[in-house]
């Protein structure tokens, strides 16, 4: 980082901030702070709808998975189309026909207070632990550039957001977001140019798809059906279906952004919009990823890709067993060199003996570089007690510090930043509108004034944002972000969906069979969670929590004639 570095990342971070503050500083009433005033266009209802998704720890952390594990993790996506579909069709016109500020609102209309508020409350906790996340992943990047306290630059990046997210609300997330998107997938897509550009002359842009290919990053369909495996095509049309129909149906963060559309026409093309482009942009992503994946190929990579904690390490009496793990990688690297080389010769050849021969080789190489990264990480572990070893989340951004040139590098810092500002804003605006409208305003203080409410509504956004910098300490334990955020929404979608299908579709169910359910979902989810992590991947916690709610809500229906009879 130098000069030029800083003058981008913080010109780019303070342009959003003051202009979300600026355009949004006549906010004067509690229906432009959490709707927007209902004046959003499609096109601004689908980049918002995309940019709240797309939180830094997609830009820094999935071209790390694709690095890892290839472009299966694009199956994780294939829901999406059909879920915006039913979304758009079923859900968006009663939200709209009833008037309501948040999602939890219909529930009280369709059962009773209670079934609202447990709503409500899974919500409040699942998002209130993303956000934690969210901000988590920019926190690593400033910690890792400037080797501060991770406590310190969260603080910092958490006091950013509190500015303009509640100045304007959704207001100001909404046009903040359309900025921040151009910067994001401008900078990405010049990231992937610059690794490419950086390759060997003599390797063409068809050999850099052949060579990933044969090495097995191209997997972008995986037919094997298995529980325990998270990224396949099941798990992707049918888990994921439940996991976006709970997430974009039932979730604050998102179905504040279209409803605040100008019509219930716009709203469902702002849905219909991110389902069409959202795979796209993931591809992209991901494919980054693969591309450094094969400059890493020619160019060493280090031995450990968090390096302030490797130097940490290295500072103990550990630093002599560093060193002799280093030769043992660099020897490693070479011999796969050579495995390399042969593969380029055997596909620009067009030799498959050769190419067959060359993958064995670099398969042995490779296994002999991660067992000599196995052993790095668990010196380090000795080293620096209670550290976090997997260091995945810092492949990308080592790359960008590594081998980007300065300017650009501020540039790709800037999108991650960018991205955590516009996520994190609409999760916070989320938080603070259904911790108003649901629990404070329904349950605690009834009257009061609309700038009563919108002072409380700001007072709650700051909560939140305090309680993100907090939840923020537990995504250090995650071992990669961008599954462990899945993995949080996992573990409450499927039951808030459920509690959703029954309001919508069955009507025969009332609600204290509708609570008593939601209670026995999400038990079922959190023990399959905590003691069959291993046997069931996290995606299937969706439709496991959906299910048990539908089905034990229909059993139950006894319940609720005992209740009218009492």
């Amino acid at each position: 980082m130098n000069l030029i570095d800083w003058v981008v990342l913080f010109s780019t971070i303070l342009f959003i901030v003051l202009y979300g503050a600026w355009k949004t500083r006549e906010t004067k009433n509690i229906d432009g702070y959490l709707k927007g005033d209902n004046n959003l266009k499609w096109w601004m209802i689908g980049v918002s709808i995309m940019a709240t998704q797309a939180s830094a720890v997609t830009f820094l952390s999935t071209p790390g998975q694709a690095m890892d594990d290839g472009m299966r993790f694009l199956q994780f996506y294939f829901g999406l189309p059909l879920a915006m579909v039913i979304i758009a069709v079923t859900m968006v016109p009663i939200y709209y026909r009833l008037k309501v500020y948040t999602a939890y609102e219909y529930l009280e209309t369709r059962f009773d207070l209670k079934t609202r508020t447990l709503a409500a409350i899974l919500f409040l906790i699942l998002r209130g632990l993303s956000a934690g996340i969210t901000l988590y992943a920019p926190s690593i990047v400033l910690s890792t550039i400037l080797g501060w306290n991770i406590v310190f630059t969260t603080i910092l990046i958490g006091l950013l957001v509190i500015i303009y997210s509640v100045s304007g609300g959704t207001k100001a997330v909404s046009l903040t977001q359309r900025q921040q998107m151009t910067i994001i997938m401008g900078g990405m897509i010049l990231a992937g140019i610059m690794a490419y550009n950086k390759l060997p002359e003599s390797i063409s842009f068809t050999d850099t798809i052949q060579i990933a290919g044969e090495l097995g990053k191209l997997n972008i369909v995986t037919t094997d059906f298995s529980l325990s495996d998270r990224f396949n095509i099941w798990s992707g049309l049918l888990a994921s279906t439940f996991l976006f129909l709970s997430y974009f149906g039932t979730d604050q963060s998102q179905v504040a952004r279209y409803l605040g559309g100008k019509s219930l026409t716009e709203s469902r093309m702002g849905l219909i919009f991110n389902g069409l482009l959202k795979i796209p942009m993931q591809f992209v992503i991901l494919f980054i990823g693969v591309l450094v994946f094969v400059f890493y190929l020619f160019n060493q990579p280090p031995i450990f890709h968090n390096q302030p904690l490797k130097d940490r390490a290295a500072q103990t009496t550990y630093a002599d067993s560093l060193a002799r793990l280093q030769n043992g990688y660099d020897k490693a690297f070479a011999d796969k060199q050579v495995a390399i080389q042969n593969l380029v010769s055997g596909i620009q050849s067009d030799n498959d003996a050769l190419i067959q021969s060359a993958k064995a080789d670099y398969h042995i190489a490779k296994k002999k570089e991660d067992s000599v990264r196995v052993s790095v990480k668990k010196t380090i572990s000795a080293a620096v007690p209670g550290a976090k070893t997997q260091d995945r989340d810092y492949m990308f951004l080592n790359f960008v510090l590594s081998y980007l040139p300065h300017g650009v590098i501020g540039l790709i810092l800037a999108v991650m930043f960018s991205a955590a500002m516009g996520s994190m804003a609409g999760e916070l605006n989320a938080l603070s509108s259904t911790t108003t409208v649901d629990i404070f305003k329904r349950s605690i203080k009834r009257e009061g004034s609309e700038k009563y409410y919108l002072n409380a509504s700001r007072l709650f956004t700051i909560m939140w944002a305090l309680l993100a910098m907090v939840f923020a300490m537990l995504a250090n334990q995650a071992e990669n972000l961008i599954q462990f955020v899945n993995i949080v929404g996992s573990l409450f979608y499927g039951t808030i969906l459920g509690i959703f299908l029954v309001a919508f579709y069955l009507k025969s169910v009332k609600s204290n069979a509708v609570f008593v359910a939601a209670i026995f979902g999400e038990a079922t989810v959190l023990t399959c969670y905590f003691f069959f992590y291993e046997e069931i991947a996290f995606l299937y916690y969706n439709i496991i929590g959906c299910v048990v709610v539908v089905v034990l809500a229909w059993l139950l229906r006894p319940l609720d004639r005992v209740g009218e009879k009492g």
